[in-house]
């Protein structure tokens, strides 16, 4: 009996041990004594662990340098980066395959030339040394047989890739179609009328006028979308009168400025250092003789009038030349004078006043600025309690009540500038409002608190006829005006094409050979385009809003051969040869993995991405 139960312990142990490997195969392992190296194999080739990893790693610092910020294996998920990843090794490997399922390979004396051309295995005297060779591959922990064999891959997908592309070439005839398109030209002549050619007579149209156009062209007087919002703010300047600021302080603060209100008598001047006092007294001596001028002076010295700018400066700053400087007139030079570089010449520029503002002066200015300081530091303290109340479900209209903050209300469709939407941090909360949100405290970059509430949203709707009426006044005066530039225009058309010709006393203006990338000023934008529309001898009109333009197509001429044409005909030849290149690649690798057959272990990749750190 003890025998038995005891074969049943084994046996039961066993069992639990089963569950317990199969419990583990849902978290990524397979088995005890094995370990996967791929997370996928296409055909013979594998897609190894370590090269998975590293080339997510590889991405996952490139969009680190990017952004500044670290980012996980859930955010690279997220971006769908793995999944790139994988596709891209799931590529290469399938193109290994395929070149040897070929059998291609570079052999070995290719590939001894391969690595003597990589710069980190020469040596001093440019030729491949061995030691430097293994030393570069021991630093980013390669074996020698590892990396002949990538090598020798790259090289025989390299081979399979350029076959393809060299291949490919596409007809000259759609180059030449596309730069025939874009190089063609056209001469015409048109004559322009503009609405200051019209004169129209005063009529003022009576309401009824105007409403039935307002009915007929409702669509062009449709208000946006628009956000019903209700806000209470709190200003520092709503608290200016309740401060009051001791007299000592705006002393203290008027002293602390001096410099700004207590400016001295200064001079605009420019300052020529000589070596020493010989050389200062005869340029001196040149200028009173007039054997030279101060300009000609400093260009001697290879000396501009920048160079020796000294802006505008106080007496004390100018040291023991100070007085003499001063005491000169503008324009005089004098010297020379000692600097702290050595003798001097001093051209007096401008002379600019002291400006003195006397303490009452400057009182109210200095007053407002340290109350709205502590206009400012009362709002931020009456924040955390006007939030709380908003918390425990205080209304806007309460806290204006309570807590005097300013109460309004304001139709927002994302267009306004004014009042309190032209502050960003106000249109940011607009803007994400909804109307299950509660109203929170938040602050403009004056120092105001505000809380908003959206009340409702209006949908794209007419405005209002009593409020769009001068807009529908301008619009019925300006379809109005438009309707006689169409009318006369089409009078000057109707002429030349019952003539072949415009009218000999119009003003026509011939453009010749122009391309469709011309562009001429103050004609409708879709002249050009209309123009290449056009048969020779045919007349058109074509009309904006400012102008109506008759035109005539006289010829169409072929692309004018050229540096620039050849060089265009070249790169797009080159760009279509590319393009066609990619698309027989791409083709051409969609079917080696179809062949290939790749085969994703999902227990493995899951393994990795949850080590990946």
């Amino acid at each position: 009996m003890a025998a038995g139960m005891k074969k049943l312990s084994k046996t039961f142990v066993w069992i639990l041990m089963g569950m317990l490997i199969v419990g583990l195969a849902g978290f990524g392992a397979v088995n005890f004594t094995s370990s996967a190296s791929s997370v996928a194999r296409v055909g013979d080739q594998e897609v190894r662990i370590a090269d998975y990893v590293r080339e997510l790693r590889r991405e996952q610092q490139s969009l680190q340098s990017q952004t500044g910020q670290p980012v996980t294996m859930a955010q690279l998920s997220a971006f769908g980066i793995d999944r790139m990843v994988l596709g891209r090794l799931i590529s290469i490997a399938a193109l290994d395959h395929e070149a040897a399922e070929l059998g291609l390979s570079i052999g070995d004396e290719n590939l001894i030339k391969e690595l003597a051309a990589i710069d980190a295995f020469q040596g001093v005297d440019g030729k491949f040394d061995r030691e430097a060779y293994s030393f570069a591959l021991n630093n980013v922990g390669l074996s020698e047989n590892e990396f002949e064999a990538d090598l020798r891959r790259e090289a025989a997908r390299t081979l399979i890739q350029g076959a393809i592309l060299a291949g490919a070439d596409m007809p000259d005839t759609l180059t030449k179609t596309l730069t025939d398109y874009i190089g063609a030209r056209r001469s015409f002549s048109y004559v322009q009328l503009n609405a200051g050619d019209i004169a129209l007579t005063a009529e003022v149209p009576s309401d009824e006028t105007l409403r039935e156009y307002y009915d007929a062209h409702q669509q062009r007087f449709m208000l946006p979308e628009t956000k019903v919002i209700t806000y209470a703010a709190l200003r520092p300047d709503m608290l200016l009168d309740e401060i009051e600021i001791p007299k000592e302080n705006l002393e203290k603060l008027f002293h602390d400025r001096a410099d700004q209100y207590q400016q001295p008598e200064r001079r605009l001047v420019e300052r020529l250092v000589f070596a020493d006092e010989d050389r200062a007294a005869s340029a001196k001596a040149q200028l009173e003789t007039g054997g030279a001028t101060f300009e000609s002076l400093v260009e001697s010295r290879g000396l501009n009038l920048q160079d020796i700018d000294l802006g505008d400066v106080a007496m004390g700053e100018l040291g023991a030349a100070g007085e003499a400087v001063f005491s000169a007139e503008v324009g005089d030079v004098v010297g020379p004078l000692p600097s702290d570089l050595g003798p001097a010449l001093y051209r007096v520029n401008g002379r600019l006043e002291a400006q003195i503002t006397p303490f009452e002066q400057a009182e109210p200015e200095l007053r407002e600025e340290l109350a709205s300081d502590r206009a400012r530091r009362l709002v931020e303290a009456q924040s955390e309690d006007i939030d709380d109340m908003l918390a425990g479900g205080a209304t806007l209209e309460e806290l204006a009540t309570e807590n005097g903050l300013e109460l309004a209300q304001i139709h927002w469709t994302g267009e306004d500038s004014e009042g309190i939407a032209a502050y960003q941090e106000f249109r940011a909360a607009a803007a994400k409002v909804t109307e299950e949100d509660f109203p929170e405290v938040d602050f403009l970059e004056d120092g105001s608190l505000f809380a908003l509430r959206l009340d409702e949203i209006l949908p794209e709707r007419p405005q209002p006829f009593a409020e769009a009426r001068d807009k529908v006044l301008a619009a019925w005066q300006a379809d109005r005006l438009a309707a006689a530039l169409r009318d006369q225009g089409e009078a000057i058309l109707a002429a030349a094409e019952d003539a072949g010709s415009f009218a000999e006393d119009a003003e026509v203006i011939t453009e010749n050979g122009l391309t469709r990338t011309a562009y001429l000023e103050s004609v409708p934008a879709d002249l050009m385009e209309q123009v290449f529309e056009m048969q020779p001898g045919e007349f058109r009109l074509v009309q904006d809003e400012n102008s109506v333009v008759i035109v005539r197509l006289n010829s169409t001429l072929p692309p004018e051969e050229s540096d620039d044409l050849t060089l265009l005909t070249q790169a797009l030849g080159a760009q279509l040869d590319q393009s066609l290149g990619q698309a027989l690649f791409q083709a051409y690798m969609q079917d080696v993995q179809t062949r290939a057959e790749p085969r994703v272990d999902q227990q493995a990749l899951n393994a990795a991405q949850a080590n990946f750190q």
